[in-house]
């Protein structure tokens, strides 16, 4: 049963990366109201690992006023939908000029459910060789370097990385590489 229906629709806002409409909707009980949602084409994050070391990569995030650390993630341009693995191997490469021998689908996340309809593919890349990267115009200021998973947690512990999809993806990583642990709980 649908709770919401969306009764009508109109775009207020579109660009390369993202679109912005509003709905009126018209709720279980029969009450109308108005939903705004950010549409953005599915993204693709990427844990590369090599060792015990990770790529992080480091840009300045505008709306916050500041650098962050994150892994690799991103959507095509122009609203396009790529095939997940593909739009993988391409982040990786653009934001890192890292190559992959292995992918593994490690899960889904959400962006913010509650306002936009932008869902995520998490991977794992393994066997990777380093090659130049192919940034994006927009991602001109971005860095990449390797951190060590002690030094990753301690990023995360001192609030130096605050991505939550970076968080997310982590927890990911963290209960595919001990599943039974995480079945115990």
């Amino acid at each position: 049963m649908q709770h919401i229906v969306r009764v009508a629709s109109r775009e207020v806002y579109r660009s390369r990366w993202v679109t912005i409409r509003e709905d009126q909707i018209r709720r279980l009980d029969g009450s109308s109201g108005t939903y705004a949602v950010i549409d953005k084409p599915d993204y693709a994050l990427v844990i590369a690992q090599d060792g015990d070391r990770f790529c992080l990569v480091e840009q300045f995030r505008y709306p916050l006023g500041l650098r962050r650390w994150e892994f690799p993630q991103g959507t095509a341009p122009d609203l396009v939908d790529v095939e997940p693995a593909a739009l993988a191997e391409r982040e990786l490469r653009e934001e890192t000029g890292l190559r992959a021998e292995s992918l593994a689908f490690l899960g889904l996340l959400d962006v913010a459910a509650g306002i936009s309809s932008q869902r995520g593919r998490v991977f794992l890349a393994t066997g990777i060789t380093e090659g130049q990267h192919e940034r994006e115009h927009e991602e001109q200021d971005m860095h990449s370097a390797w951190f060590s998973r002690a030094e990753l947690e301690q990023m995360i512990i001192d609030g130096e990385i605050t991505d939550a999809q970076s968080l997310a993806a982590w927890t990911l990583f963290l209960l595919a590489a001990h599943p039974a642990e995480a079945a115990e709980r």
